[in-house]
């Protein structure tokens, strides 16, 4: 027998302590579990919405608010002699171990105030900034976001709407997208907050010591002797500007006059200059691409997909050469029996939906979707964990 033991204690030791590892392997792959669960109902409430909109139906979102997951990890180990051979001299481990998972997932709908904010009120210029600096081709990101698209001429703004229906305004819209697009491959286009330092000039006497405290923590103060004058200096951030140009090289005066113009269009106007003398300039163009909210990008895609379908627009003749010119925005597949090989297809309507992920553009459809994603989450101010109607779901 006690040749026997301490094979049976290493045993022990070795499995209790392999008992400790269970937890963090377990909590692994719960955390990634859940993300790809979430993650795919976010994609399928996309899917579906899109559906709902081309039949003229109220769209709705649901949100995970919280998710909590409890884990029992129980592990028990002993020892027994053997029920045949040599009793007094042979001794068999005995182990047992579980794990229970207790998940609760909280669930909060949008709506109310929440799905004003989140769904129906126009995207604002400095998330398509934000995209535009990750590289994201301009074409598919105005296609997506942008609703009209507003061109200055000598007697005024002319708009041209991104709507098939408007044949006539879809198609110039389609052509000064792949304009810009065009100039994004050459590495030729600046999207850049307007930024012009602005001064004032106030009495001395007028300025309290408090008062003059409170100034320095915004302004750059300096002190005339000459008029007993002091001037304020700050540096101001405007709205911003897709050019063709960099435009810090212009004059203080130019970029002040700009910034004047920008600052008098709308939040979710994004104002583009493109000027002859660089790439891209034997078409000169300037005015205002207005973003859509949310809601009217997944009613665009639902109509896209039967009653208004997006067709092929040629570039104009003054354009420079593009890569990419995909006729759909977003190329949805819808049929009555489940399809196979594409990465998701969801059912609604009595009809499969899903993205066609194959063919020559199944990277820009990827990209597509991921931006309806991306831009769905760009949408979220804060999902409430509290004091809203919300659905748990306990395990």
């Amino acid at each position: 027998m006690i040749q026997k033991l301490p094979g049976t204690i290493f045993a022990l030791v070795a499995l209790t302590i392999c008992s400790g590892c269970l937890s963090p392997v377990t909590l692994t792959r719960a955390v990634v579990a859940y993300d790809d669960a979430i993650t795919e109902a976010q994609s399928k409430q996309l899917l579906v919405n899109i559906a709902r909109a081309q039949h003229h139906q109220p769209i709705h979102f649901t949100g995970v608010s919280n998710v909590a997951a409890t884990f029992d990890f129980r592990f028990s180990a002993g020892a027994t002699p053997a029920f045949t051979g040599d009793a007094g001299r042979t001794i068999l481990p005995v182990f047992g171990g579980s794990v229970a998972e207790n998940p609760t997932i909280s669930i909060a709908p949008i709506e109310g105030e929440e799905f004003t904010q989140r769904l129906l009120t126009p995207f604002h210029e400095s998330k398509l900034t934000l995209l535009l600096r990750q590289g994201i081709d301009i074409d598919l990101l105005l296609r997506l976001m942008a609703k009209e698209l507003r061109v200055n001429h000598s007697d005024g703004a002319v708009a041209y709407r991104n709507n098939p229906a408007d044949s006539l305004g879809y198609e110039m819209f389609r052509r000064v997208v792949l304009h810009l697009s065009a100039i994004q491959d050459h590495n030729s286009l600046y999207v850049e907050p307007m930024s012009i330092e602005r001064t004032w000039t106030i009495p001395a006497d007028s300025v309290t010591a408090e008062g003059f405290k409170a100034l320095e923590q915004d302004y750059q103060l300096s002190y005339n002797r000459e008029d007993k004058t002091y001037t304020l200096r700050k540096l101001i951030e405007g709205g911003t500007l897709i050019t063709n140009y960099d435009p810090n090289l212009l004059s203080r005066e130019e970029r002040a006059r700009l910034q004047d113009e920008n600052d008098r269009g709308l939040p979710h106007d994004v104002t583009f200059d493109i000027r002859a003398g660089h790439y891209g300039g034997d078409w000169p163009l300037k005015g205002d691409f207005r973003l859509r909210s949310f809601n009217a990008m997944l009613n665009f895609l639902g109509l896209s997909i039967d009653e208004e379908p997006e067709y092929h627009v040629d570039k104009d003749a003054r354009t420079p050469d593009v890569s990419e010119n995909p006729i759909k925005t977003i190329d949805l597949i819808v049929s009555s029996s489940a399809p196979s090989g594409l990465d998701l297809a969801m059912k609604s309507h009595g009809q499969y939906y899903a993205i066609n992920t194959n063919g020559p553009q199944a990277r820009w459809n990827r990209e597509a979707f991921k931006l309806l994603s991306q831009l769905f989450q760009m949408t979220v101010t804060e999902v409430p964990r509290a004091g809203v109607p919300s659905i748990t779901i306990a395990k």
